[in-house]
């Protein structure tokens, strides 16, 4: 198993003339599991993620490995739904863990990370077709997209997510472990509809501290057409 410095030597080697910016960030999720022995080193690297500028990485923990000893504190049932989502839209008929799926398109194993490099490189790479402004005014979330050209019909997903917390592991394949999670989505609401033609905009509650993204991604589990951090 490669280490967690080892991991972040090797991605960072390989994105060093990436050149990404806030502007235009490219969105990673990682679908992983507190009771997933291959997991640690993905989430490792998710980690390492977070402190590229211009990359969004969010971990989705997933339930369906609950039943082998040890009941996952972050998973969620929906979270799994959107993997299994992800799934069917590429045609495929079973889920894994670790997978990480890069702007809603790629998909690698989590613990690739030259893989990992390459597929962000290549979404850097790509021009965004729609222009998003996310602006929070106290419990206001004032949002606004546009494009120059049809993206087809969307959704918009307001997503909150918890910077870190280490978790004391006592069954399962992890048992023994202390396991620092990173970017651990609490919740992921679809907050509109957008048909993906010339201006929308919209008012959306927003409540609490918790770190918050905004994401454009095209209906059925498509790509992520845009996406922005709220500071």
């Amino acid at each position: 198993m490669i280490g967690a410095v080892r991991l972040a030597a090797v991605f960072w080697a390989a994105t060093a003339i990436a050149g990404a910016t806030e502007e235009h960030p490219v969105v990673v999720e990682l679908f992983t599991s507190q009771g997933c022995s291959s997991c640690p080193p993905a989430d490792a690297l998710l980690k390492e993620l977070g402190t590229q500028e211009g990359v969004i990485p969010l971990a989705l923990h997933v339930d369906y490995w609950d039943y082998i000893g040890w009941k996952d504190s972050f998973a969620q049932p929906r979270f799994t739904a959107r993997q299994k989502g992800y799934a069917r839209a590429a045609g495929r008929t079973s889920v894994y863990t670790p997978q990480m799926v890069v702007n809603g398109a790629e998909d690698i194993v989590g613990n690739r990370p030259k893989d990992l490099a390459a597929a962000v490189a290549r979404h850097q790479a790509r021009e965004t077709p729609v222009e998003i402004t996310a602006e929070r005014r106290g419990t206001v979330l004032d949002l606004a997209l546009a494009t120059d050209a049809p993206v087809g019909a969307t959704k918009v997903y307001l997503v909150r997510y918890r910077e870190s917390e280490s978790v004391a592991i006592h069954r399962g394949e992890n048992a023994g472990r202390k396991i620092e999670y990173s970017h651990i989505v609490t919740d992921w609401d679809v907050v509109g509809h957008w048909d993906g033609q010339g201006a929308w905009s919209e008012q959306v509650a927003i409540e609490g501290d918790a770190a918050a993204v905004v994401l454009v991604q095209e209906a059925d589990h498509g790509e992520v057409l845009a996406a922005a951090r709220l500071r």
